[in-house]
């Protein structure tokens, strides 16, 4: 036996050797007769707050059907005992009874939000309880039933009810609640629970199927409740309607938060709560809900966690060592490692799409997508953002969501799109995000060991040793949130990795990383290729993705557009234009003669997230009435850049300084419009912000609506939703415009337009450059950047690799250089204002 399975066991057994503890105190007749009772209640209750309390804890679901579940058990066993049913048949069918309700609602919740869920298990509730009123012939209505004795089948003896037999029984049966519910924690249902609570999408990839886990969980925690039904009808010898309320389930949840939501020792607190909360509101002179009101927005307010888990936090900041530090990596090797030769042509394929569409309503997110993958073959997948690469990633991992998927995909020879998103990986598919979606509430190891429906030791020893191999063995016992930036990506990765796919999907695994933790993600891939794993891989870090890529594909605009291995791909004329962009016609700016005033700068800047470093070094000059373009792959830095540059978001080092009142305004990427709002509406809020109201509010709407285009300021009523993308990046920016901005920055002003809109947009804001605006524009086309812009700066990797005027055609040829391949060591004149 290992040593976690001996110090589980350990734990599992604490709940027994209390109960044993407790009976043998009862049987001594130290606690009065009216006290015992009271004691074998609260064990009723704890049996009955657990089943709520894991229910909310592991799978996130909190349930007001639980009333109904512990009257369903109490009155199977007081109907069964006056019927002469053996106590075997009682505990099963009361026990079977309430999980099959439980699961029905489980699987029939699972669709629905957290709001819905309560309405469901509120609306079943009512129609229960009012059954079990009116089914007098077996409830007893108002009148209520007699609990009878139970005698065993087996014979295994006879249970009593309202002594101390009962009393007993129903302390023995709280311990093993908890002694099971100790044995569940560390194993595969509580991790597969919780996964697909936190994070339904990657459970989904890793082959957790939420809508089943809530259907088990929902069916197990009714269980336990009608398990509990059955003690409290042992113990009070009665059952009738009145414990049953739904005061009783604001009670359950009030009794849930006060403990501890997830901990078992948080459910003995919540019943001692139930228990003795009526005695205590007696005692102060107050109504008893009142008292539970209290408690609960105390709890909610001063214990959020619960007093088990406030107390526990408490004793470790005590206990807790001087100098504890953060985990931290040991020295990665340096050297990129050599990627294995391509398989020969005769190799089987693995994957392949033919004409793979995907729309979401009228948009084409992929278009006429062929394509093919060898076992043993990595095939990297490049574009701009917004080309269609992630789309499909979720196309082979089964994650689109509402988008309609055409075409065909055959892996291993099967059909793919037909199959759902959780046999994936049965299918032998792992597959990474970008942003690293690990489960929060699950240790790393659990992390890689909830992709188990079952967890053996040679699992945890198989999960421990590939933690070794991406260097997190050392925080295997660690959560989420203790791990740098890319200590979470290679946690992503082993997840993946876990169960040895044939086929490994990589989102932007290169981003956000250092040139080691680079090198270890590329010795990982290097290693799959070495055991013949076909890997598809997308990334904007060029150098890391074609040292380990054997064929490279190119996508625009939902499109393959060119293909061929890394040291060709970017001579490619189309793929150079879409990274770079084609441009427009150089328009006509308003001159400056380099005596301008600094709008903003920038000096020294710095910006970390976490362990990421967005921005480093920065030092930038605006000179006041210019058009500056921020230039550079996705991940670059250009949003950070824009966010420091607008004064919302300090940066870590540097300083920002501006030209004295300076009134700023952001277009974010991706508009963050109020769809629901009418234009109008939308540039209102935008005011409202700005502390314009009344004629001058008025005024600035007028004005700004001039600015618009007709088609638009005739439609000021039409909610922003209604409008095309490119109709709705010119509200979005004539929504930053109604704080009068002496400087306007835009981020991704092009993205997903088509080029007519494209050149609309842009020659809008022309002419707020015209006007005297200065201007701030974050692109990935240089091409559009240089047509529009003053000056270009391109950002790499964080920092500036180079600057200057679009109008010096050395500088533009140096620019398209410093785009995929960062700074180089010539000089290159620096325009700055």
């Amino acid at each position: 036996m290992s040593v976690a399975s001996r110090s589980n066991l350990a734990k599992a057994v604490l709940g027994p050797l209390a109960a044993a503890a407790l009976i043998l105190v009862l049987h001594t007749g130290v606690i009065p007769p009216y006290q015992a009772y009271s004691v074998g209640l609260a064990a009723v209750y704890t049996v009955l707050v657990l089943s709520v309390n894991l229910l909310a804890g592991w799978a996130g679901i909190w349930s007001i059907a639980h009333p109904a579940f512990f009257a369903m058990g109490a009155y199977f066993a007081a109907y069964g005992s006056t019927h002469g049913w053996p106590m075997e048949l009682v505990l099963l069918g009361a026990i079977g009874c309430g999980a099959a309700f439980g699961a029905f609602l489980g699987a029939a919740g699972a669709r629905f939000s957290m709001l819905y869920v309560a309405l469901l298990t509120l609306a079943f509730t009512m129609v229960s309880l009012e059954v079990m009123g009116q089914w007098t012939e077996v409830t007893g209505g108002d009148q209520g039933i007699a609990m009878e004795k139970l005698d065993s089948a087996l014979g295994l003896g006879t249970l009593s009810s309202a002594g101390t037999q009962a009393q007993y029984i129903a302390v023995a049966v709280a311990g093993i609640a908890l002694a099971v519910a100790a044995l569940a924690r560390p194993g595969a249902l509580r991790m597969r629970l919780v996964a697909a609570k936190s994070h339904p999408m990657a459970a989904r990839s890793v082959g957790i199927a939420p809508e089943a886990q809530s259907a088990l969980a929902f069916a197990v925690s009714a269980a336990f409740a009608a398990l509990a039904g059955v003690t409290l009808a042992l113990v009070v010898g009665f059952v009738s309607p009145d414990p049953f309320s739904l005061a009783l389930a604001i009670s359950l949840i009030a009794a849930c938060v006060f403990g501890g939501v997830g901990t078992l020792l948080g459910a003995v607190v919540g019943g001692a709560y139930l228990t003795w909360a009526p005695t205590a509101a007696e005692s102060a002179g107050v109504p008893q809900p009142v008292l539970q009101g209290v408690v609960l927005i105390a709890a909610l307010l001063f214990l959020p966690g619960g007093a088990v888990l406030f107390l526990g936090r408490l004793a470790r900041r005590l206990l807790r060592r001087a100098g504890t530090r953060p985990p931290t990596l040991a020295a990665l090797p340096e050297e990129m490692p050599r990627k294995v030769p391509e398989p020969a042509e005769t190799t089987h394929e693995l994957l392949r799409l033919d004409e793979v569409a995907v729309t979401f309503g009228g948009l084409k997110a992929l278009e006429g997508v062929s394509m093919s993958v060898r076992a043993g073959e990595t095939l990297a997948i490049i574009g701009p953002n917004g080309a269609g690469k992630t789309t499909l990633l979720n196309v082979l991992s089964g994650l689109v969501g509402g988008g309609r998927v055409a075409g065909s995909a055959r892996y291993g020879g099967k059909s793919l799109l037909k199959g759902r998103a959780t046999a994936r990986r049965r299918l032998g598919i792992g597959r990474t995000f970008q942003h690293a979606e690990t489960f929060p509430e699950l240790t790393v190891l659990e992390n890689v060991l909830c992709t188990r429906r079952r967890v053996t030791a040679q699992h945890r020893a198989g999960a421990t040793e590939l933690l070794e191999s991406v260097g997190l063995a050392h925080v295997a016992d660690r959560y989420p949130a203790e791990l740098s930036f890319g200590m979470h990506k290679r946690l992503d990765l082993a997840r993946a990795l876990a169960e040895q796919p044939e086929l490994l999907i990589l989102d932007e695994p290169f981003g956000g990383l250092d040139a080691g933790e680079r090198n270890l993600l590329a010795r990982q891939i290097v290693r799959q290729q070495q055991r013949g794993t076909a890997v598809v891989i997308i990334d904007h870090v060029l150098d890391d993705l074609f040292a380990v890529a054997h064929r490279v594909l190119a996508f625009d605009f939902g499109r393959p557009i060119g293909e061929g291995g890394p040291g060709e791909i970017l001579d490619d004329p189309r793929v150079r234009s879409s990274y770079l962009g084609e441009g427009a016609a150089r328009g006509e700016l308003p001159r400056r003669d380099g005596a301008e005033r600094a709008a903003a700068r920038l000096e020294g800047v710095g910006h970390a997230y976490g362990g990421v470093t967005a921005l480093s070094g920065v030092d930038l000059t605006i000179a006041r009435g210019s058009v500056v373009g921020i230039v550079g792959a996705n991940g670059a830095g250009k949003s950070t850049l824009g966010r420091i540059l607008h004064g919302t978001l300090p940066p870590t080092r540097g300083r920002r300084a501006v030209d004295g009142s300076l009134r700023s305004a952001l277009v974010p990427e991706g508009r963050a419009l109020f769809k629901t709002l009418s234009l109008r509406e939308n540039l209102e809020v935008a005011a409202y912000a700005a502390g314009t109201k009344g004629a001058e509010l008025r005024a600035r709407l007028a004005e700004t609506a001039e600015w618009l285009p007709a088609r638009l300021s005739e439609r000021m009523g039409v909610p922003a939703a209604g409008l095309s993308g490119g109709e709705q990046q010119i509200l979005a920016i004539a929504r930053a415009l109604m704080a009068r901005p002496d400087l306007l920055i835009v981020d991704e002003p092009a993205l997903g337009l088509s080029p007519a809109m494209v050149d609309e947009v842009y020659a809008r804001l022309g002419r707020l450059a015209h006007d005297g605006m200065t201007v701030v524009l974050l692109e990935q086309s240089l091409g559009r950047a240089a047509s529009a812009c003053h000056e270009v700066v391109v950002l790499h990797e964080g920092g500036i690799a180079v600057r200057g005027e679009p109008a010096d055609p050395l500088f533009l040829t140096r620019a398209e250089q410093a785009y995929f391949d960062g700074p180089s060591d010539a000089p290159v004149a620096a325009a700055q204002g």
